[in-house]
């Protein structure tokens, strides 16, 4: 691994601001943790990204790719080698009459807006969701019954030979929280959505009422990581986890939510430490008290 060679090498076609070294992951995630990463690279062109992943390939330097972080726990010592972030600035997006083609780094809650101001109905249940198109295709992002598999046509992917392909929705393998993305290296691109024509105030109303709900329910007002834990077939994490009598357990700063079992978050100075001690002790006490195993829907990633 040559970081010294790959940055001199990355510099040639990313601005400084697009490359930066030693980078708080911190400032990238909700959970508002995580130690620093050796690399940190934010393309906002297809080119840019595929340039990337040859020169960090070509110097042995392991690469991970991000969104926006709503969904990952960085453990304390950071992450060693380059990653890739696709957000903020690849997130084009356009209308087709009644579609959207976007770019993956585009976050859902923009994309509903253009579905909405563009009166296309089928988004609502993603307005609310905190992450990028690319993450909610890598998961099968859902809520409120509607799930990205509902939406989505087809899909361009960056495959572990550098390669641009088109996979259409049955090559995607979506399932609950997966798909055939997660469980390779292929990164997404761009997806292209097809809705259909609705009426502005109708979906707004579903998106008002989608948004009280989250507001009602969730303990949005803290850092965290969306739901810690799976929906566990036939059963809710939430209320195993409340039956178990662990709301508002704690370690260190890394509490179950007293609005929601379902949550983990971060009430100031939390730790990685802290959120996966926390976790394997939830996981312990549902398993106790209800037979059920939950797993972790939060990614962890980097070095303890």
């Amino acid at each position: 691994m040559n970081l010294d060679k790959a940055y001199k090498e990355l510099t040639g076609f990313l601005q400084p601001d697009q490359i930066l070294k030693n980078e708080s992951m911190k400032k990238h995630t909700s959970f508002r943790i995580g130690g620093p990463a050796d690399l940190m690279i934010i393309p906002s062109e297809t080119e840019q990204i595929v340039k990337a992943f040859n020169v960090l390939r070509e110097h042995n330097i392991p690469v991970m790719v991000m969104g926006n972080g709503s969904n990952l726990l960085v453990r304390d010592k950071g992450i060693r080698g380059a990653v890739i972030k696709i957000a903020e600035r690849y997130s084009h997006a356009e209308v087709k009459y009644d579609s959207i083609q976007a770019q993956a780094g585009i976050l859902l809650s923009a994309l509903s807006r253009l579905a909405l101001n563009s009166s296309l109905a089928g988004l609502e249940f993603a307005s609310g969701i905190p992450g990028t198109l690319g993450g909610a295709v890598t998961m099968n992002a859902g809520a409120y019954g509607g799930e990205m598999k509902d939406v989505l046509q087809w899909v361009s992917v960056l495959d572990e030979d550098n390669s641009i392909k088109v996979l259409d929705r049955n090559q995607l393998e979506l399932g609950y929280r997966t798909s055939i993305i997660q469980n390779s290296n292929m990164v997404v691109l761009e997806a292209f959505i097809k809705l259909q024509k609705g009426d502005y105030d109708q979906i707004k109303a579903l998106i008002q009422e989608y948004t009280r709900r989250r507001q009602e329910k969730q303990p949005l007002s803290y850092p965290s990581a969306g739901s810690a834990f799976k929906r566990p077939v036939g059963y809710y994490a939430g209320k195993l986890i409340q039956d178990a009598g662990l709301k508002g357990m704690r370690v260190g700063d890394a509490q179950v939510s007293e609005l929601h079992s379902g949550f983990i978050i971060n009430l100031g100075n939390a730790t990685a430490c802290d959120v996966i001690e926390l976790i394997e002790q939830i996981k312990a006490k549902v398993k106790e008290n209800s037979g059920v195993e939950l797993q972790p829907e939060v990614k962890i990633v980097g070095e303890a």
